[in-house]
């Protein structure tokens, strides 16, 4: 805020919380009522609140409730409305789910829905109950609900600590967040165990076993205190939320924000959970960063799905995930941090075995000694863990094929170095072992490249060096070249161990790139959506080594328009994942949290504008998630796609919109030309009609005969009008039937000419045909209707005492007709256009009524016989128009015809 807005007492909102409760008004509202424990009274309370509302006239409904057999609770539920279950067989079992879209077609102002945390049924849309609110909520039904503390994602850890008892079902933290109101409902720990010793919420026998368990009054009260002092934050949160929307100033504490490292160990979630725990008491954001280093060996698969199940779990309570590479992890975090701001960074315990202890080479002290100006925060194990041994033995089936290639180089290198001292005397036979050992650490990697050290300095031992065949060494200088041959060996084969790593990592990233960059180029040069659709199907199939399928948009919803392998159906769980992701823009499928027993998993094709479409993608095995490299450039496949589907989508309507526009250009032509060429006739037609009738024989017989003529003239006009506008649609349909006779094309010049004196007697016309003018296929009439017209148009351009030429040679293929006339020409810009339907040049409209059919309909029939037409302008002194006219000779004609 400026020094002017604080001196004037203006208040000025914040746009993010102003923007946040726009986009709530939309949706419905969402109350939970919050326990730290089953039996407190959530449900009861829940019910009798909806029973008050419901005396006041709001149409309350419960959707779902669990009575537990307590009659009291029961007793709530009279005179309320209650949606029926929705029944789903499981294992021969019965199962009674909560039915959405019943309570989507009911559409009630307030709906109850119990346990908040449940796990559906296998087979029905969502695997959570609180999925099936939030659909309720985004249709704008009002929900209230019930939770218990310990169901909270982030507190799953610590409530397992605390009761010895493992949460199942769980509740990501933002949804709780997104709570419009949170109704602690409270009850001392000693007046709980009293209701359980009573049976009031559980059965005798199983209300002892709880109380011995889970219902302990250290364990109550730890729970209670979980969930007044998460209420307290939500509290907290709302209150600032207000005031930054009415424009109050702080002071606001220092906004934090924390950076969580994940690794692939198995206390990675307990990390993030308890990273989450933080960021939420300090309301600050956070951030899970996963390192790789670039010159460790390849992750094993299941650290990778370790890490990726951790960075999911963190998205779920709200983080941001990241994965980077370095060399050094230690700076690179602390690099990460002072670029994003990071001012806490939280880490596990972590070990860097025996040796790295003594020199504190673990990344936690590595942490510790480096940053500057940032906290960080060690997370000590809940128990040590056994150490691991100096000397691990690999598991058989691991690295059996491995040990069994080192112990070969080995005795090969031996058997060489034998060999040669049979043949010949050599200084130094320990080269041939350290060749066996860098040929191990390019092959096979750093450890079994020091393994192969180790091997090799006990055999040139003992085959070797005096006294053979015993690991005694007689000499000092023996025992030092021993020595040094095994730091050398060691040291090299390290060396080229991790540059082998590292050309596999590099190969690794340079196939992701090359595979993006082929696929962009390929896109790039595609412009049929079919082409865009097989793409992506073969690209996608090959990239995570499966199928794929595409489902677009069509008239009808979804349809498949594309899949590798070809795939043209798909079961009704398989639909209704596509649907959902389409509509919610959200992943739905196998591995996912929404309908997770489909065969495949569909992505939303994103645009600029929504949904365009989804693909399914189907790994084929057993997998939890794509590896994150898969996972990057499958994504990006999808992005680019989606961004060429809007693409040829927009050509496509911009196509259409040009169409319509010029559609509706031609019928604005053609409403003027009808309702200039149709009146002008018809009101001469209607005016000597109506002189005829009126006056009769007073009328002298001069005057009767021009008011026939007249009415004889313009009926032609009529006439040709509709032939031009029936002779166009012809064309148009395909329907208009071009004889293939021979045809004299100087007898059709001089019919149309004859034709063209009768309408116009004063004009003159000079006709030129060339001697011996070969004979073309064609229709006579047609082409005499062409001259015709053409000079008719000639004669309407021109001034009245101007002579019309028509003349007619030949070249070698073709027959060549001109006429020409002497008005004002043609503008460059429209020698072409004057062809197509309607068009007129501007200016023309005065000068001679029309259409714009003629010239239309000749090159349409021209065109029909195999010709080309085309217009010159000027032709001499700046004026006149000459039409041209090219028909093919044919091949096998008969004769030659004198002009």
């Amino acid at each position: 805020m400026s020094n002017d807005t604080r001196a004037t007492g203006e208040r000025r909102p914040s746009p993010k919380e102003l923007l946040e409760l726009a986009r709530s008004e939309s949706r419905g509202k969402l109350k939970v009522f919050l326990g730290m424990a089953p039996g407190v009274g959530k449900t009861y309370a829940m019910l009798a609140a909806g029973r008050a509302l419901k005396g006041e006239g709001v149409d309350v409904v419960v959707g779902v409730v669990e009575t537990h057999g307590r009659a009291e609770t029961a007793a709530q539920l009279e005179g309320l409305e209650v949606l029926a279950r929705r029944v789903v067989q499981y294992r021969k079992r019965t199962l009674m789910e909560f039915d959405v879209d019943a309570a989507l077609a009911r559409r009630p102002d307030l709906l109850l829905v119990d346990e908040f945390a449940h796990t559906n049924a296998p087979g029905l849309l969502h695997t959570k109950r609180y999925q099936d609110v939030e659909e309720i909520l985004q249709a704008g039904i009002d929900v209230w609900t019930t939770l218990n503390i310990q169901h909270l994602e982030s507190l799953t850890d610590v409530v397992e600590r605390i009761t010895g008892v493992a949460v199942r079902e769980t509740v990501p933290d933002k949804v709780l967040e997104k709570a419009d109101e949170i109704v602690v409902v409270d009850l001392p720990p000693e007046e709980l165990i009293k209701r359980l010793k009573e049976g009031k919420v559980y059965l005798p026998d199983n209300a002892r076993r709880a109380v011995d368990q889970f219902f302990k009054a250290s364990n109550l009260t730890a729970l209670r205190e979980l969930a007044l002092r998460r209420t307290a934050d939500r509290v907290d949160e709302q209150m600032i939320k207000q005031l930054r929307r009415q424009g109050i100033e702080g002071p606001w504490p220092t906004a934090e924000r924390l950076l969580v490292c994940v690794g692939g160990d198995e206390r990675s979630e307990a990390v993030v959970r308890a990273a989450a725990r933080m960021a939420a008491a300090l309301k600050s954001d956070w951030v899970a960063v996963n390192l790789k280093r670039l010159d460790r060996a390849s992750v094993t698969r299941s650290e990778e799905r370790r890490v990726e199940k951790a960075l999911r779990l963190a998205e779920r309570l709200g983080a941001t995930t990241a994965r980077l590479n370095a060399k050094d992890v230690a700076d690179e975090i602390l690099g990460y941090a002072r670029r994003n701001n990071i001012t806490q960074i939280v880490i596990g315990r972590s070990r860097a075995g025996q040796v790295g202890e003594w020199l504190g080479r673990s990344l936690s002290d590595q942490l510790v000694s480096r940053a500057r100006d940032l906290s960080i925060t060690v997370l000590a194990q809940e128990s040590e863990a056994p150490r691991e041994p100096w000397i691990k033995w690999p598991k058989p089936h691991v690295a059996l094929s491995t040990t069994a290639s080192v112990v070969a180089a080995v005795s090969i290198a031996t058997a060489i170095g034998l060999g040669l001292e049979k043949i010949t005397t050599l200084p130094n036979l320990s080269m041939v072992f350290l060749f066996a050992v860098l040929l191990c650490a390019l092959r096979l990697g750093v450890l079994p490249a020091v393994g192969a050290a180790g091997l090799s300095f006990l055999a040139y031992n003992f085959f070797f060096i005096e006294p053979r065949h015993t690991f005694t060494i007689s000499e000092p200088y023996e025992l030092f070249s021993l020595l040094i041959f095994l730091i050398v060996a060691g040291v090299t084969g390290g060396l080229a161990g991790r540059l082998r790593e590292y050309a596999t990592s590099i190969r690794e990233r340079a196939e992701s790139t090359q595979a993006l960059y082929d696929f962009s180029r390929k896109l790039s040069g595609t412009a049929r959506l079919d082409d865009i659709l097989w793409l992506l199907a073969a690209q996608s199939s090959a990239v995570i080594k499966g199928r794929s399928i595409i489902l677009l948009e069509g008239e009808q919803g979804l349809e498949i328009r594309g899949g590798w392998p070809p795939e043209d159906q798909l079961s009704t769980s398989d639909w209704t994942a596509a649907r959902w992701s389409h509509e919610r823009g959200e992943p739905a499928g196998k591995m996912t949290g929404t309908l997770p027993s489909a065969q495949f998993q569909f992505r939303p094709l994103m645009s600029s504008k929504g949904a365009v479409g989804v693909i399914g993608i189907d790994p084929g095995g057993e997998e939890e998630a794509l590896p994150s490299m898969t996972e990057h450039v499958l994504q990006s496949f999808i992005d680019q796609s989606a961004l060429a589907i809007e693409r040829t989508i927009l050509v496509e309507q911009a196509a259409k919109a040009e169409t319509a526009a010029e559609s509706e250009r031609l019928r604005a032509a053609l409403l003027s030309s009808i309702s200039h060429d149709l009146r002008t006739p018809l009101a001469s037609i209607v005016g000597s009609v109506t002189s005829l009738r009126q006056l009769g024989d007073q009328m002298p017989k001069r005057d009767r005969a021009d008011l026939l003529a007249t009415i004889e003239e313009e009926a032609a006009r009529l006439s040709a009008f509709v032939g031009n506008l029936l002779d166009m649609t012809k064309l148009e349909a395909g329907a208009l039937d071009i004889r293939r006779d021979w045809v004299d094309v100087g007898d059709a010049i001089h019919g149309a000419v004859a034709r063209a004196a009768k309408a116009v007697p004063a004009r003159k016309v000079s006709v030129t045909v060339v001697k011996n003018l070969p004979l073309i296929r064609g229709d006579a009439v047609l082409l005499e209707q062409v001259l015709y017209n053409l000079i008719d148009n000639a004669n309407k351009y021109s001034e009245p005492q101007s002579i019309t030429r028509v003349s007619a040679d030949f070249a070698p293929g073709h027959v060549e007709i001109r006429v020409t006339d002497e008005g004002i020409g043609i503008p460059q810009d429209a020698l072409t256009k004057v062809f197509d339907k309607f068009y007129r040049v501007a200016g023309s409209d005065g000068r001679a009524p029309g259409t714009g059919l003629g010239l239309s309909i000749c090159a349409g029939l021209v065109k029909g016989m195999g010709g080309t037409i085309r217009a010159e302008s000027p032709v001499a002194n700046d004026r006149g128009t000459r039409i041209v006219v090219h028909l093919p000779i044919p091949a096998d004609e008969p004769r030659r015809k004198e002009g």
